[in-house]
């Protein structure tokens, strides 16, 4: 069934492609994803390219938990995650400082 949405996507107009990745980057169910990955898809959804958009899309499919270690490098994503998208979202949230952040002996 996913191959048969993957080839739907593929073909469906770059815009709507684009504002539907941005929906489900704001939508994840949890306000610290929504933080994370809306503002980088605002950013930076207009300059990926059709591949590019399908390597999004695959993160998007992860789990947050998955994300968050691979995102702020608490674990290497897997090699099928490994590559530009993943370093421009890292490289979104370092250059923003959204990471956790150590306060006190706190990690909020």
């Amino acid at each position: 069934m996913r191959n048969i949405e993957s080839q739907a996507t593929v073909r469906e107009h770059p815009d709507i492609r684009r504002k539907r990745l941005l929906f489900r980057c704001w939508h994840r169910g949890t306000q610290e994803s929504d933080l994370i990955l809306g503002p980088f898809a605002e950013d930076s959804l207009k300059t990926l390219d059709g591949d590019q958009l399908g390597r999004f899309e695959a993160l998007l499919d992860c789990t947050d938990p998955d994300l968050f270690d691979w995102i702020f490098g608490v674990s290497d994503p897997p090699p099928e995650h490994d590559h530009d998208v993943m370093q421009l979202l890292r490289g979104f949230c370092s250059e923003r400082h959204c990471g956790p952040r150590q306060i006190g002996q706190h990690r909020i």
